[in-house]
């Protein structure tokens, strides 16, 4: 390898999984700085992303413990080793982006994980700026974190909003948190109703989306996005053939593309439509309950396989299945060490560093 090219040396280095990169740094002085290098990252990182390599799937157990589960093999779970060690303190995942998961305890405190390279940065609390009513209101709570590439910035959003009597509306704020100067701002208030307790937004196409009300009485959800760039809101459309319906609509990201899944009563037989947004939405799976293999139970899809056949499902919170797109078929995923139940999210094991971003 001494006499090869660096450009060559690179483009091996390129291929590699982030856990033979960090044994790899020990190798000598130059591999240690062309790997910790900022622009091989991102090259790692979008070399992962092209060819679907690197992937792991993150499984969340009993609200603290973690495992990770190869995407290329999907054989056996490995136990992770979360900034919080052995407290058994419930944690959440508002989010993941190229590698970087944002959490919080159940103490409010937030921060970021990066599994791969096991490092991890708390953020700094910032306030709700609104004074909060005497007596008791319910409030809302909605996060969404994401990458900003021409800043080259990694965003957290929390939108904040607390509701009067009969759902009138109160007070609201939306903030904004930067890696790179490792602050808080306030940004521009949101003119919709937040509808749960605490909601996570899904990552596609550089905007973050939540399931949201336009008004407090209206009992269909809507979506809304924000630009991470522009940093603005903005309802999407619904796919045409679920306006007139009444349906339970949840959302996930998959493939870079957001995803709908909208489950509805038609002719006395329940259906589940999933959707996926491009340039338009295009409906990719619809089947009906009394036709299905699947049953219907919570049906969460995860992501492609790697020759765009085929679609890796969790079921129910406590397996995983193939669905071929073509085919229609079933196929199980045995996968060794899976614990009872789990919420599962996919992510690419990546480089990226969590020192603030001066």
């Amino acid at each position: 390898m001494a006499t090869l090219p660096h450009e060559m040396t690179i483009e091996i280095l390129l291929r590699l999984s982030v856990k033979d990169l960090l044994r790899f740094k020990c190798v000598s002085k130059p591999w240690c700085s062309s790997i910790d290098d900022p622009d091989f990252i991102k090259l790692h990182l979008s070399h992962s992303v092209k060819t679907n390599t690197n992937h792991s799937l993150i499984l969340r157990h009993c609200e603290y413990h973690f495992f990770s589960v190869n995407y290329d093999s999907l054989k056996t779970t490995q136990r992770l080793n979360h900034p919080l060690g052995e407290q058994k303190t419930p944690i959440k995942i508002l989010g993941t982006c190229n590698g970087l998961l944002a959490l919080i305890d159940d103490n409010g405190i937030i921060f970021l994980w990066n599994p791969s390279t096991r490092k991890s940065q708390v953020l700094p609390s910032t306030e709700i700026e609104f004074s909060s009513p005497s007596i008791f209101f319910p409030r809302s709570t909605y996060y969404g974190f994401g990458y900003d590439p021409i800043p080259d910035d990694y965003k957290l959003v929390r939108m904040v909003q607390v509701h009067g009597k009969n759902n009138s509306y109160l007070h609201s704020e939306a903030k904004v948190y930067s890696l790179r100067s490792n602050s808080w701002r306030r940004i521009k208030d949101f003119c919709f109703y937040l509808s749960f307790y605490r909601e996570f937004g899904f990552l596609a196409d550089n905007a973050l989306y939540w399931m949201v009300l336009k008004t407090p009485q209206s009992g269909n959800k809507s979506i809304v996005g924000f630009d991470l760039g522009t940093e603005e809101f903005r309802f999407v459309e619904l796919p045409d053939s679920c306006l007139n319906k009444r349906f339970c609509m949840n959302m996930k990201a998959m493939g870079g593309y957001l995803c709908l899944i909208a489950t509805y009563t038609e002719f006395n037989d329940d259906v589940v439509d999933i959707w996926i947004m491009k340039e338009s939405w295009i409906k990719l799976i619809s089947w009906k309950k009394s036709e299905s293999i699947l049953g219907f139970p919570i049906v969460i899809p995860l992501a492609f396989s790697k020759s765009g056949d085929k679609v890796l499902f969790s079921i129910a919170l406590h397996k995983f299945v193939w669905y071929d797109l073509g085919s229609k078929r079933v196929e199980n995923v045995g996968i060794r060490g899976l614990p009872s139940s789990f919420d599962v999210d996919l992510y690419v094991e990546s480089l990226v560093p969590l020192m603030v971003m001066l």
